[in-house]
């Protein structure tokens, strides 16, 4: 049975199709790698494009960043479920937000659905209107609506209907509305710390689900980096990655993360859809 989600990979070599069978679950084939970022263009760049009218943060800036090196580096994209290799039907990213910045503030997910086309503007758009739809306590998203339905039956009950959904998951019989509105089949899980004022951290992967990269992008700090072959204090944010290396081998993702660093130090190339490059290529 096909999946609702995602088209199974056939064009692999026989290594690449038996590393599941190795490391059958997500948590076994978790790789960890951080990313030490400047910001004092960012910053300006920020500035800039509030002076021009356009409301743009650190959080629209690094999911543009990943939805665009996604939608460039497709093997970005895959997940592997049931020991099979699947590309994914469009670009997710969830992310855990707070409803009010205290210890008992309620948390809600929220997860965004892109092309991969969107320009930098258009990102904001959708990611701001998600979570307003989503942070206002009296309406509550529709997967925060089915996790309340799941938790209000008998312990018993929900404990079998949750190893049932994990089996149908397995087994590609998971309903495409649950698919839709869960988190955890996603691409990409966006932690912002820096919201928060902590570091950032190592996130696992969630065995449950698709998800196949966890970024966390903690606060900005001073730290030392080489400028010129001197070494200087500059304005930082470090983040930190998981990837699950099923997906894809050790030199695309060295790649697809050089590629990243070359949007978040030039924001403005984010500022053209991807099909309008597409088209002044041809």
């Amino acid at each position: 049975m096909g999946r609702r989600d995602g088209r199974k990979i056939k064009s692999t070599g026989p290594f690449v199709k038996m590393i599941p069978y190795i490391m059958s679950r997500r948590s076994d084939a978790q790789i960890f790698a951080k990313q030490v970022v400047c910001t004092d263009s960012i910053d300006e760049y920020i500035l800039e494009k509030r002076h021009q009218g356009y409301r743009v943060s650190y959080m629209h800036l690094f999911i543009a960043a990943y939805v665009r090196v996604i939608a460039e580096r497709p093997q970005l994209n895959r997940f592997v479920m049931n020991r099979q290799l699947y590309s994914r039907e469009g670009i997710f990213v969830s992310m855990a937000v707070k409803r009010s910045l205290h210890d008992e503030g309620d948390e809600t997910t929220v997860k965004f659905g892109f092309t991969g086309l969107e320009n930098i503007f258009e990102v904001a758009d959708i990611v701001d209107r998600s979570i307003s739809e989503n942070i206002d306590e009296e309406s509550r998203g529709e997967a925060e609506r089915t996790a309340a339905r799941i938790m209000s039956m008998p312990g018993l009950a929900k404990k079998v209907l949750v190893e049932l959904l994990k089996s149908m998951d397995k087994h590609n019989m998971l309903p495409r509305r649950l698919i839709e509105v869960s988190p955890f089949h996603t691409t990409l899980f966006f932690s912002y710390l820096k919201s928060i004022k902590t570091e950032y951290v190592y996130h696992h992967l969630y065995d449950f689900g698709t998800t196949g990269i966890f970024a966390a992008m903690g606060k900005k700090e001073k730290l030392p980096v080489v400028e010129n072959g001197e070494v200087v204090v500059s304005n930082c944010c470090q983040i930190g990655y998981t990837f699950d290396e099923r997906i894809c081998d050790g030199l695309y993702l060295a790649n697809s993360l050089k590629l990243l660093k070359q949007y978040i130090e030039n924001p403005q190339r984010l500022e053209t859809r991807l099909d309008a490059i597409a088209e002044d290529l041809e």
